[in-house]
């Protein structure tokens, strides 16, 4: 296992050249492409035999402060009615429930201050998100997730409802978004575990313990903390009182706050245990497994939005047994197989066009639109033949083995380690910095095997080649470099190809790059896998699939299989996805009580247990859990006409049973009741001003105001819907302005190509 920073170890010398010794410490550097070492921050360092450098004995220590924080989410989720709202609980549990927008007064400009402009799909994203209790916003690579992220906050923060909680699964994410919204010019309290007080981040400056140390409100605790600096410890008498005043302080901070960060489980500090948020934010939310999720969520949520992208890596989880369970599948991935639409942000900026083509039409049905030109994407100072001068981008064909890694749980190819330490100089000489590349990998033997190998074999100095970036496809996810060159390991005959064959990890390794892509790999090996044999068809059409010395580089006259035809015409990447759709059904384990795989209504087994799960309704959304393969990239049909949303004590703010329905789990006694759908219109004078400035805008239609067809009348479950023609109120004139209107609006694209209740260009598995 990796040490990672915050880790807490136990060190032991177990030598004869000095006595027993035991010390507890945080790490704070684990090892780079600068070298092995790892520096540890013990608690205390009385009696380390500090002289000697052998017979140490190094254990991690089990810290349960993460599992406990989720299962006692879980516990609040479930007994407490105060922990969300009404409509929330219900919506997550996957009840049946009448959708309701929020009476807000919307912002005449949707652009934050110190924030770039919107585009009309952020600008939709933002003005829909403000008007609903629960959101889900897909954010495609290099369409700016973290500034639509930002924006929604800075306008959630001004309409005065308190501090607005903003979270994600990993601290860098958090550092990230927190970077973001202080150039909003909002007050931002960055919260992270005492364990990483002492580690240096972008945003140390927001945290809650510097901005502590500057507060000029509170001479004697910087009196105190001065003089605790000077000699390292206080008397029994000034400690206690410089805790006590360090808790007053840490409380006026996060109360006057306007956005506090934190990671998904760092909300689960007993400082913020007595606070409630109205407004929660959960970034990169399909990283983050489902108990995680929940930490922040049952902080009293009465509006939650989840950004994510459920065509990229999801958790991470160890145990296959909890993952095959159901561990691995996001909160988000759950809502949408449950029928919640998610907003798609449809504008890329990071990537040459060349390279966005392939995956914006595998994986996200061609809806990906490019916010930069080739021109844009062509690098000044840099001089590097590509097989194809208008592609910067190639396969390079390489006939090495795979080999076990020294560690026995990895694989490692020489002949590719070679040869991407050969196109990685051929870059640096072109005149790309060392900075610019990435080298990814999936596989952690051929990560430690490069990093050896460009520092001893490289041809150019060793310091150029510590400053290149090499990482697991799975770190990269939410990072960019200028060029990239993943190196893909597998080449055996019958094993397979291992981690290569998740559609989504292609996605995360195709799209990190902005100028340039080199794959390195065995092309006779991939082609067996589906979507590997797609790519290189691909790449042989562009004639970029290339072989022989680098100043020489050849076309390959490599032939390949006819790439299997897409079974869902309307989206593209169904066909490939199921490969890795078991975490996005509701079926959890074969053959048990909870499962759905051939079943289209629960059975009475279902009710045999207290889980919540087994409660799920029957309704609409049940379709999901059927033995149909349910692409992540699927489109939702519309919501049905929205409700009202009142204040924390409105109609939506109980948990009593759905409207019209018995049975549900929750509670059986309708407290509260759950609002029906409200015939008055959204007031749009201001709501539309800005949005109507852009050069695309959607109308209400979008938004689900009107209502353009019912789950229940759909012909294939979970997958089709009836067309928009067949509303005997939409005229043809109007339904031509419509098209106008939101011709760039993917979630509306594929509702087109519905006719009469079916799907046009889809066969069944």
């Amino acid at each position: 296992m990796r040490l990672m920073q915050g880790d807490e170890i136990c060190l032991r010398y177990k030598g004869d050249l000095a006595p027993l010794w035991k010390g507890i410490g945080h790490v704070i550097k684990v090892p780079d492409n600068y070298g092995d070492e790892i520096a540890i921050e013990l608690r205390s360092s009385v009696g380390a035999p500090v002289e000697v450098t052998h017979n140490f004995q190094v254990d991690f220590v089990w810290k349960s402060t993460s599992f406990d924080r989720m299962q006692s989410a879980l516990k609040t989720f479930a007994v407490d009615e105060t922990s969300v709202s009404g409509y929330i609980y219900h919506k997550l549990l996957g009840h049946e429930v009448e959708d309701v927008i929020i009476k807000c007064q919307l912002p005449k400009r949707f652009t934050a201050q110190g924030l770039p402009d919107l585009n009309h799909s952020q600008v939709y994203a933002v003005k829909t998100v403000l008007q609903r209790p629960l959101s889900l916003i897909q954010g495609p690579p290099g369409t700016g997730k973290t500034v639509t992220s930002a924006t929604i906050v800075y306008h959630l923060a001004r309409q005065g409802n308190g501090p607005v909680l903003v979270c994600a699964p990993s601290n860098i994410a958090v550092d990230q978004l927190t970077e973001k919204i202080h150039q909003t010019g909002l007050k931002v309290v960055r919260l992270c575990a005492k364990s990483r007080e002492a580690i240096d981040s972008p945003v140390s400056f927001l945290a809650l313990h510097n901005q502590i140390r500057n507060m000029d409100s509170m001479p004697e605790l910087q009196k105190l903390q001065q003089l605790k600096d000077e000699t390292g410890e206080l008397s029994s008498a000034d400690e206690k009182r410089y805790r006590a005043l360090k808790r007053t302080a840490e409380r006026e901070l996060l109360m006057n706050a306007d956005v506090i960060c934190c990671t998904c489980v760092g909300a689960g500090d007993p400082r913020l245990a007595k606070m409630q948020f109205r407004s929660i934010l959960i970034d990169e939310s399909t990283q983050a497994t489902e108990p995680e999720c929940m930490v922040p969520v049952v902080l009293g949520a009465k509006q939650l939005i989840l950004v994510g992208d459920h065509c990229q890596l999801g958790p991470v989880v160890m145990c296959k047994k909890a993952a095959k369970a159901g561990l691995s599948q996001s909160l988000f991935e759950r809502l949408v197989v449950l029928g919640i639409r998610p907003i798609r942000l449809q504008v890329q900026y990071r990537m040459h066009p060349a390279l966005s083509a392939f995956p914006s039409n595998i994986f996200y049905e061609g809806s990906l639109q490019n916010g930069v030109t080739a021109a844009d994407r062509v690098k000044k100072g840099f001089d590097f033949q590509w097989p194809q001068p208008d592609k910067p981008m190639f396969f390079y064909v390489t006939q090495g083995q795979e080999e076990i890694a020294s560690s026995g749980t990895s694989y490692l190819n020489r002949t590719e380690a070679a040869n991407v330490e050969k196109i990685t100089t051929k870059l640096l000489k072109a005149g790309a910095k060392p900075d610019q590349i990435g080298i990814i990998t999936p596989y952690e033997g051929q990560r430690s095997y490069l990093v050896q190998y460009m520092q001893f074999s490289g041809s150019l100095h060793t310091k150029l080649y510590q400053e290149v970036e090499i990482a697991s496809v799975d770190a990269f996810q939410g990072r960019e470099k200028d060029f990239i060159i993943l190196s893909c390991v597998r080449a055996n005959e019958h094993q397979g190809i291992g981690f290569l064959n998740d559609p989504r990890r292609l996605n995360v390794a195709l799209t990190r790059a902005r100028y340039g892509v080199i794959i390195v790999g065995n092309p006779k090996a991939l082609s067996k896998q589906p979507l590997w044999n797609h790519l290189l068809n691909y790449y042989k059409e562009q004639k970029v699939l290339v072989e022989g010395p680098l100043n020489n580089l050849r076309e390959s006259l490599m032939q390949f299989s006819k790439p299997r035809k897409l079974v869902n015409t309307i989206n593209p990447g169904a066909r490939f996805m199921t490969t890795a759709m078991y975490d996005a059904r509701e079926a959890i384990i074969p053959g048990s009580v909870y499962d759905r795989s051939s079943q289209g209504r629960p059975s009475n087994m279902y009710f045999q247990t207290h889980d919540q799960l087994g409660m799920i309704s029957a309704g609409p959304s049940h379709v999901a859990a059927m033995n149909i393969p349910i692409p992540f990239n699927l489109v939702m049909p519309p919501m049905p006409p929205p409700g009202y949303f009142g204040q924390a004590n409105g109609p939506a703010a109980g948990r009593g049973t759905p409207k019209g329905k018995t049975g549900r789990g929750g509670r059986q006694k309708n407290r509260f009741g759950l609002p029906g759908p409200s015939q008055t219109n959204l007031p749009s004078s201001q709501a539309s001003q800005d949005v109507a400035s852009q050069p695309f805008s959607q109308g209400a239609l979008t938004q689900g105001y009107i209502s353009m067809s019912q789950p229940s009348q759909m012909s294939q479950p979970g997958l089709s819907q009836p067309e928009l023609s067949q509303d005997s109120y939409l005229g043809d004139e109007f339904k031509s302005q419509i098209d106008v209107a939101l011709s760039q609006d993917s979630t509306y694209q594929g509702e087109r190509a519905y006719q009469h209740g079916g799907v046009t260009g889809l066969s069944q598995y």
